[in-house]
């Protein structure tokens, strides 16, 4: 694959890989991309996992043909892309490692006493590099989402190495929708830091782009609208719809029981797009993406030693790590003789910036009954309103 007659595509597919940050189920894999700019200079950008630092090395040789590349452009220090930074640099001694001062400060504590450190070019914030005919402009973009993060433009051929932003989990060898899974990528990896993705698309505003090449997932071109207006309303947590998230988690069916019906009451209500999510079974990642795609939240679970069941538990403590915002929730709790699930839930939800809980809450006492209907009516007409 090629973005150009003069930049190449280095990346590698991990099409084992199982669990991403050995926590995010991957249905397809992932893609680690790295770059190649052809030019009376030769730049690469970032190295890849080192599970496929082998494959990565070949498909370097293939490309370059004989020549030696000039500089080893570093976006970002994590290791499923810095990895193999001292093979690839001992590979091309005479090869220079170009990155922001906070990315060369990290270097030592992924590779001990390395010889390579003194074949290093320091970059700022709106320096450039000469390639030739193609020429680097960079961009710090700190934490998106880690601290040391830079982008690159090309402006000759308007292309910008977007490090992580605009990643999706998947390997390339399969062809999917971009969307679901670039949601879940961003929500889960890098949503936590909203406010600084924000900076990140003002300051590349500007920027006539026409290609994105980012770290996962494959190279966008074409209209690139869609792409910036979903990065822009994921980082304002501003959902893409104003459907609703009914998220359940339940021990013998009583609380499933009370969330599928409470689901069929709002699209009785006139709600179309009603996603039902059971804690138990799906993984707390999807989830995650299903609340920064809707606008409304229910949460039902029963209550366990005395506290929330775990699995809305960690549901909650994901959506308080990645700083989820701005929803309407509505809590269904459950409980035979001490019901305190509904009121630690709103407590935990009460602590993330602009989730309006509307009440009240709702009790269920072991299994649905007919007496519960009218208040789970009336709470579906508060979450609505």
């Amino acid at each position: 694959m090629e973005i150009s007659h003069a930049i190449k595509y280095a990346g590698v597919d991990d099409t084992d890989l199982d669990l991403f940050e050995n926590q995010y189920p991957l249905t397809h894999g992932m893609a680690y991309n790295s770059y190649i700019i052809l030019d009376d200079k030769i730049a690469i950008t970032d190295t890849v996992d080192i599970r496929c630092g082998d494959e990565w090395l070949s498909r370097l040789d293939s490309i370059l043909a004989g020549r030696q590349p000039d500089y080893l452009i570093v976006h970002h220090m994590e290791p499923d892309h810095s990895a193999n930074i001292a093979r690839a640099m001992e590979k091309y001694p005479g090869m220079q490692l170009v990155a922001g001062a906070k990315a060369i400060s990290m270097l030592p504590l992924y590779f001990e006493n390395a010889t390579f450190l003194e074949r290093v070019l320091t970059v700022s914030d709106g320096d450039a590099l000469s390639l030739g005919s193609h020429n680097l402009r960079f961009f710090s973009a700190p934490m998106v989402h880690w601290p040391e993060v830079m982008v690159s433009y090309e402006e000759t051929e308007q292309v910008l190495f977007s490090a992580d932003a605009f990643g999706k989990f998947g390997a390339l060898c399969y062809d999917d929708d971009w969307t679901p899974e670039a949601r879940r990528y961003y929500a889960n990896i890098v949503g936590k830091y909203g406010p600084q993705v924000q900076k990140a698309l003002t300051k590349l505003g500007g920027v006539p782009i026409r290609t994105i090449a980012p770290l996962h997932g494959p190279v966008l071109s074409g209209d690139l609208t869609p792409y910036w207006n979903l990065y822009g309303k994921w980082s304002a947590y501003i959902p893409e719809n104003d459907g609703v998230l009914v998220a359940y988690a339940s021990i013998y069916g009583g609380t499933r029981e009370a969330a599928l019906c409470f689901a069929e009451m709002l699209r009785e209500q006139g709600a179309s797009d009603v996603v039902t999510f059971d804690l138990c079974r799906g993984d707390v990642s999807e989830a995650v993406s299903q609340l920064f795609r809707l606008g409304r939240l229910v949460v039902a679970a029963p209550t366990y030693d005395t506290g929330i069941y775990p699995a809305m538990h960690d549901f909650l403590y994901h959506l308080q790590i990645k700083n989820c915002r701005n929803r309407r929730v509505a809590v269904i709790e459950n409980g035979s003789w001490a019901p305190v699930a509904g009121k630690l839930m709103a407590d935990m939800l009460s602590c993330l910036s602009g989730f309006e809980i509307v009440g009240p809450a709702v009790t269920i006492r072991g299994r649905l009954h007919t007496s519960d209907l009218p208040a789970l009516r009336t709470l579906a007409t508060s979450l609505l309103a």
